[in-house]
């Protein structure tokens, strides 16, 4: 559609070789875990956006096995290993787009998602590129009709200017309540692990900032 051709993207593919595995995981696995694909069981569902090469989504997914997890993830080399492991494993309780979150959120009914995670997302640091993070105005009147009611979204990142641009966000709009005590930040969950992103970070001398919010009855 033109209104996707024309939309500023938040990412940008930086995709290395697959593997022999992961083509063929992508291949013939992506169809099995699609998202028009039914789930084994009736459960609250949770969206990932950009789950990396799925670790953690792998773990949080045996953690909370009473949730079902659609990972949204546009790089198909972490995509293909990601469905090796639920493969693998025997995990039923994760299904997969390999699609731009904006044009898959499009796709998902109203009120059906119990919560949205961002995990590490680009922060596109420079003043110039901020324009194209994810994380925006227009992107919370996308999400919020998708959330029932008291679904939460869980953003984590690196970069504190991208944490403080989150929380900026997210305080101007009156639909989402900030579920830190005092207004800020809360302390990392114990179902999310420590990603190698998040690593990357800690070993560049970055803090980690977690924020949550909980979308308000209409």
């Amino acid at each position: 559609m033109n209104d996707f051709t024309r939309r500023i993207r938040s990412f940008v593919r930086r995709e290395s070789r697959l593997s022999k595995a992961q083509a063929r995981a992508v291949d013939e696995l992506l169809p099995k875990y699609a998202l028009d694909k039914p789930f084994a069981k009736q459960a609250p569902l949770i969206l990932e956006i950009g789950f990396g090469n799925g670790a953690s989504l792998l773990a949080q997914a045996q953690i909370q096995p009473n949730n079902n997890y659609l990972g949204i993830e546009v790089h198909r080399p972490g995509v293909g290993h990601l469905l090796n492991n639920i493969e693998e494993k025997g995990i039923d309780n994760i299904h997969i787009a390999c699609e731009d979150a904006v044009e898959v959120l499009e796709k998902i009914p109203e009120n059906s998602l119990q919560g949205i995670q961002i995990f590490f997302p680009d922060p596109w640091h420079k003043k110039k590129h901020h324009k194209r993070r994810l994380v925006q105005p227009s992107f919370l009147d996308l999400i919020y009709p998708k959330l029932v009611a008291d679904g939460f979204v869980h953003c984590a990142t690196d970069w504190q200017d991208y944490a403080e641009h989150i929380l900026a966000v997210f305080a101007a709009d009156s639909r989402f309540q900030n579920c830190s005590e005092a207004g800020d930040y809360i302390p990392k969950p114990a179902h999310r692990i420590t990603s190698k992103f998040e690593q990357r970070g800690i070993d560049r001398g970055h803090g980690i900032w977690d924020l949550m919010f909980k979308a308000q009855p209409a």
